[in-house]
């Protein structure tokens, strides 16, 4: 048997009722190939590179193995060059790759010349471009099937690879004494000890890694826990009202997936709050969660900072530095206020979503990342694209789930709940003895808009703190913003207030606003002073004071 007679109809046996494919006598299985690119990937994200190559390597060689003691009892060959030259004529017909003519042999002086690797596109595909040579398992196959054949140990390596750039891949097979020490680095991942060596260091990794991930979750149930008892606080978010519950939940459907995600809502909602519970959710718990503000950070320093810069860049950069990007590895970047990004800097994002590779400033070689991005605004985006100021591409690629975070005037059922949380939490700062809010305190932050949403709401919280002189915040310690607003009737979800109670409260409010000045009041109520005068009477507020509000009543009487 010659080489050049080899066909794949006669080396692939097909039994379709017995479920089973035979390739050059060997029973075999069709696999395919994103899936393996899949493999490889789990095993660089969870083992570690250098785990991955060793196991990828070794099981290659030993497929390699027995992929020539197979092709040795099947065939009677001319010679045993025929039968080392076979090799790489079997992998080809396999579909791992297509080897130069002329150029198959990877012990030949000139080497072995692959121009479509399946190992070097998977790894591009899940992993990007990498600083050396990606083809282990065929490395791993070539030599142990030419092992086998020669008779002694031969180590096929890389010295050019389509997964680092080059046009093609390049492999020589030598034994370990003509390779010398140039590469005995690379030579170790044959070794069965390196194997362990390698897995007992990721897996004690991982056991690190799951113990601090432990740890975190811990610290943040601490961290989370209702200080309030009527509260509902899951991971920090309260969401009592229907629509914030809503929006929760979908945060957490989506944080076990791991697609982008754009957080919309006004500033001060806690966009924040629900990206950190999407990372706390989601598989990358353990890994870091990194947010920065990209409309504080000016173009050129957005772009360092996102990127990373080589030395010498630019003026200032004294060494290499990494950027959030690489910072956030295994971890989730929160780009917050992506509205405000420049178009330049839109189009280098829009690559790295893309390609999932990021070039630094000032380089010329890409890096592959391996992150969750996030993304948050208060603007409308698509009023952007419209505009001609947001690319489009790049809206629907942070655009695959949005969170709605709804404005605080919108989840009123909220505003108490959180304001408690708020205010055990400032009060805890403070070192101050807070136990709660008065009724009238209560009933103001409920009538109040806030048009600043939490963010408003807890700088309230932390003023009262400052200014309570009992155990309790009453309505005097509130800003004065929020004592002198000109509420508005509130309808509660599920219950609606008679007309009559409603012109109550109005009427109060407007006598209350005035100081108890009836004049005034019923001059802005565009009603005769004694119909307003008859109405009070009505609710029992003249003759007998009964609480503050009577009393400024009586006072403007008298």
């Amino acid at each position: 048997m010659r080489v050049e007679n080899l066909h794949h109809a006669e080396l692939l046996e097909l039994d379709p009722e017995g479920g089973v494919i035979r390739f050059a006598g060997q029973r075999a299985l069709l696999l395919d190939a994103v899936a393996m690119g899949l493999l490889r990937q789990y095993l660089v994200e969870n083992f570690g590179l250098t785990a991955a190559r060793a196991v990828l390597t070794q099981f290659g060689f030993a497929h390699g193995w027995r992929m020539a003691a197979a092709m040795q009892r099947e065939f009677k060959w001319a010679d045993n060059d025929e039968w080392r030259r076979a090799g790489s004529h079997i992998y080809t017909l396999e579909g791992l790759f297509r080897a130069q003519a002329g150029n198959e042999d990877p012990l030949t002086k000139e080497g072995a010349m692959l121009l479509a690797s399946y190992e070097a596109e998977q790894h591009l595909l899940h992993l990007g471009r990498s600083d050396s040579g990606v083809c282990w398992t065929i490395c791993g196959l070539m030599s142990g099937y030419a092992s086998h054949t020669v008779g002694t140990e031969i180590y096929v390596l890389e010295d050019r690879c389509l997964g680092q750039g080059h046009a093609a891949c390049h492999l020589l097979g030598r034994t370990r004494a003509e390779w010398g020490d140039e590469r005995a680095e690379e030579l170790a991942f044959f070794d069965s000890g390196r194997l362990k060596e390698c897995l007992d260091v990721s897996l004690s990794r991982v056991t690190e890694n799951l113990k601090a991930a432990e740890q975190k979750l811990r610290a943040h149930r601490q961290g989370s826990t209702p200080i309030i008892h009527d509260a509902e606080v899951p991971l920090g978010i309260v969401a009592k009202s229907p629509k914030m519950q809503q929006m929760v939940d979908l945060a957490r459907r989506v944080a076990k997936v791991d697609a982008t995600v754009l957080i919309t809502g006004e500033s001060g909602v806690g966009k924040e709050r629900i990206a950190r519970l999407v990372h706390l959710e989601s598989t990358r718990a353990v890994g870091p969660f990194i947010a920065v503000n990209c409309g504080a950070i000016t173009e050129t320093l957005l772009e360092s900072e996102l990127f990373g810069h080589a030395r010498g860049a630019f003026t200032g950069a004294a060494s290499d530095r990494p950027g959030l990007f690489e910072a956030a590895s295994r971890g989730t970047l929160l780009l917050d206020e992506i509205g405000e990004v420049s178009p330049a800097v839109q189009v280098k994002l829009l690559r790295v979503l893309q390609e999932r590779e990021i070039r630094r400033v000032g380089e010329n070689r890409s890096r592959p990342v391996n992150v969750r991005v996030l993304a948050a605004t208060n603007r409308d985006l698509a009023h952007g694209v419209a505009e001609g100021t947001f690319r489009q591409d790049l809206y629907y690629r942070l655009k695959v789930v949005e969170l709605y975070v709804p404005p605080l005037r919108d989840r009123r059922d909220d505003i108490l709940p959180l304001a408690r949380v708020l205010l055990a939490e400032a009060a805890a700062r403070m070192t101050r003895e807070i136990s709660g809010l008065a009724p009238s305190a209560a009933d103001q932050l409920l009538r109040y808009e806030w048009p600043g949403n939490v963010r408003e709401l807890e700088n309230a919280m932390e003023y009262a703190v400052v200014l309570a002189r009992g155990s309790r915040v009453e309505l005097e310690d509130l800003p004065e913003e929020i004592r002198q607003a000109f509420p508005k009737p509130v309808v509660n979800e599920g219950t609606v207030q008679p007309l009559s109670e409603v012109e109550k409260e109005y009427i109060l409010a407007v006598l209350e606003r005035n100081g108890g000045n009836q004049t005034r009041s019923a001059e802005q109520l565009r009603i005769g002073s004694a119909t307003l005068y008859r109405k009070l009477k009505k609710y029992g507020l003249l003759g007998q004071p009964r609480d503050a509000k009577s009393k400024t009543a009586n006072r403007s009487q008298r």
